[in-house]
């Protein structure tokens, strides 16, 4: 998993609310169990007039040329709502997002984006509209820098950074690029010496099968 320290970007406006996981990329588009060959899919409700065609939404943002190269989404409330399909995260990060935005993040969505360093920052309302205020006078130009180590986002050079918060495990998970396998690879001498003791306090258990 590529770790996350910091990131400087375009960022793409989507500012609506209770955007769920079928809208992200919906059950037509996953023809794959892989992390791979969803990014087409992303949005596409949204993104096409005709999802079959690919009949581009010239109205949609992601269509547009001024957000080309996204990779910061700024969201609305309870963003990832829905089923717990992996896949929305995957669609996401295949096409090039490293952050969401959002004032709130479903529970199992921001816990899939954590698994898969997507960095999700729960900002508030007010916080988040001036950020949009901003980037849309020159989205290409006007770009956002995330800093995970110092939880701050940077914009307009006068005005000053927006701060956020994480959870501490979740931040260093992110910074060192692990997800659970990889946290739990770091404590393999811990888990060396479980199997070590066990096995005396147990043997019968560790006895090959006939």
């Amino acid at each position: 998993m590529t770790p996350f320290t910091q990131h400087r970007g375009v960022a793409l406006p989507l500012l609506r609310d209770n955007i769920d996981t079928d809208a992200i990329i919906p059950s037509r588009e996953m023809r794959t169990v892989s992390r791979s060959g969803l990014a087409a899919g992303l949005f596409a409700p949204w993104r096409y007039l005709d999802p079959d065609a690919r009949t581009l939404n010239p109205e949609f943002a992601l269509n547009q040329s001024e957000y080309s190269g996204a990779s910061i989404l700024l969201a609305g409330n309870n963003f990832g709502c829905g089923s717990s399909r992996e896949h929305a995260v995957w669609a996401l990060m295949e096409s090039g997002f490293r952050a969401i935005i959002a004032p709130s993040f479903a529970t199992i969505f921001r816990n899939n984006a954590l698994r898969n360093g997507l960095l999700t920052v729960a900002l508030e309302q007010h916080d988040l509209d001036e950020l949009v205020d901003w980037i849309t006078v020159d989205p290409a130009a006007h770009m956002i820098q995330l800093d995970l180590e110092a939880c701050s986002i940077e914009f307009d050079p006068e005005r000053d950074k927006k701060v956020f918060s994480v959870d501490p495990a979740a931040q260093d998970m992110l910074l060192k690029g692990l997800d659970e396998i990889g946290l739990t690879e770091q404590s393999m001498d811990l888990v060396v010496r479980f199997e070590e003791q066990d096995q005396a306090r147990r043997p019968w258990v560790y006895l090959p099968s006939d």
